[in-house]
């Protein structure tokens, strides 16, 4: 079973990794079977629940979309990329949900720092994941972000939670 301190240390990897816009590493962290939702907020102040038959901000069912998202950028065929912006990611308030049949439920709080056409955002909020270990090291076979904001002034992605 992964550690507490192991799994700061992944998350925090993580993080760097998108700072340092290390796209292809970035990846790596992920199952190639990952689900990777963000859910949005309904009319009614809830996160939406389905993400086959609800908004939401982002989903990908697989690593694919993820893939395809690093590509598109990498590629600068984003324009909500181009130009690349400069982040700063903070992870505070990990800890261990406890297990299930695919790995180590956690959870933790995040604010994002994004800079780009000489202005600053903050984007906040939590995740909870699902770490499994692979050749041993932890990947996330699932993550569920939780944005806080209620104001986005750009188009979110993977780079801003």
């Amino acid at each position: 079973m992964l550690n507490l301190e192991t799994v700061r240390q992944f998350l925090y990897y993580e993080a760097r990794l998108l700072d340092d816009r290390q796209w292809d590493e970035w990846l790596t962290c992920y199952s190639p079977d990952v689900v990777f939702w963000m859910p949005a907020w309904s009319d009614d102040d809830r996160l939406t629940t389905d993400p086959q038959r609800e908004l939401s901000l982002i989903y990908y069912p697989n690593r694919e979309g993820l893939e395809d998202r690093v590509y598109r950028i990498k590629t600068e065929r984003s324009g909500a990329s181009t130009p690349e912006p400069r982040t700063t990611h903070i992870i505070s308030n990990v800890e261990l949900l406890g297990e299930n049949a695919q790995g180590v439920e956690v959870r933790y709080s995040w604010v994002t720092y994004n800079y780009r056409y000489q202005h600053t955002d903050a984007y906040f909020g939590s995740t909870i994941c699902t770490l499994a270990e692979h050749n041993d090291k932890p990947q996330i076979v699932r993550k569920t972000v939780r944005l806080n904001n209620d104001y986005i002034r750009q188009v979110i992605d993977v780079y801003h939670i």
